[in-house]
C-alpha cells in the first residue's frame, strides 16, 4: 500500500478533462481514481447533494464501464464542471491528497480555458484564412479537395500533430498549428497556381519543422 501511494505521488496520471461545446468537465470516476477512493461513495455525494451541485450548473449523468469490473459491467457516473468538481472536493476531508488534487484541478481547468481561447482566437482564424486562400487559388479545379487535404497534412507534420488529432490537440500543439497555418497562407502570396502554392508551402513548413522540432523535443523531455 505504501508503494502504491509513493508511485501515485511521483508519477500521477494526467487529469484528462472532457471538452463539451460550452465547457470542460471531469469524469467522477477519474476523481475517485486520483483520490484512491471507491467511486460509489464519491458518486453518492453527488446524488445526495444534487441540489447543491445543480446550483452550479446541470449535472450530466452518464453510463459507462466500471474501472474495477473484469466483466465489462457498466456504472453510472457524473461529468462535473469546474465549480462542481471543487464543490465535490469540499465535501471530502481536507487531506494532503485532496489538497494536491485541488491544485491539479486548478491547473487542468486553467489549461483547458487557455486551449479554448487559443482555438478561438488563433487557430480557427488562421485555419479559415489559409483555406480561403487555397480556395481562391484552386477554385474550379477538380483537385481542390485534395489540395486542401494535402496542405493540412503538411501543417500537421510541421506542428507534430497526428491525423485526426486536431480537435483534441493540447495548447502547445494548437499554437504550433496556428503558426504553421499563418506561414502557409503567407507562402501562397504570389503563387502562380495551386501546384506552385503547394510547393511554396512545403518549403516554408519544412524549414519551420526543422526549427521547431528541437523545441518540441525539449518540451517533451521536460513534460
Amino acid at each position: 500500500m505504501h508503494t502504491k501511494s509513493t508511485l501515485h505521488k511521483s508519477q500521477p496520471s494526467p487529469l484528462e478533462l472532457i471538452a463539451t461545446k460550452t465547457e470542460a468537465r471531469i469524469d467522477s470516476r477519474l476523481l475517485a481514481q486520483h483520490l484512491e477512493t471507491q467511486h460509489e461513495s464519491l458518486f453518492k455525494l453527488v446524488t445526495t447533494h444534487q441540489g447543491d451541485f445543480e446550483e452550479l450548473g446541470k449535472v450530466r449523468f452518464q453510463i459507462g464501464p466500471s474501472p474495477d469490473s473484469r466483466t465489462g459491467q457498466s456504472m453510472k457516473f457524473a461529468l462535473l464542471n469546474e465549480d462542481q468538481a471543487y464543490l465535490l472536493l469540499t465535501y471530502s476531508r481536507n487531506t494532503a491528497r485532496v489538497r494536491e488534487l485541488k491544485i491539479r484541478l486548478v491547473k487542468a481547468f486553467r489549461d483547458a480555458r487557455l486551449t479554448a481561447d487559443t482555438r478561438k482566437v488563433e487557430y480557427l482564424p488562421t485555419y479559415h484564412r489559409l483555406h480561403d486562400d487555397i480556395h481562391a487559388l484552386a477554385s474550379g479545379s477538380s483537385n481542390e479537395h485534395f489540395v486542401h487535404s494535402n496542405i493540412n497534412k503538411l501543417v500537421n507534420k510541421a506542428a507534430g500533430v497526428e491525423a485526426g488529432q486536431r480537435a483534441t490537440a493540447p495548447l502547445a500543439k494548437l499554437a504550433m498549428l496556428a503558426v504553421g497555418q499563418t506561414l502557409a497562407a503567407n507562402a501562397l502570396h504570389g503563387a502562380t497556381g495551386y501546384q506552385d502554392g503547394y510547393q511554396r508551402i512545403k518549403r516554408v513548413l519544412q524549414a519551420f519543422e526543422a526549427m521547431a522540432q528541437p523545441l518540441q523535443l525539449d518540451g517533451d523531455n521536460h513534460g
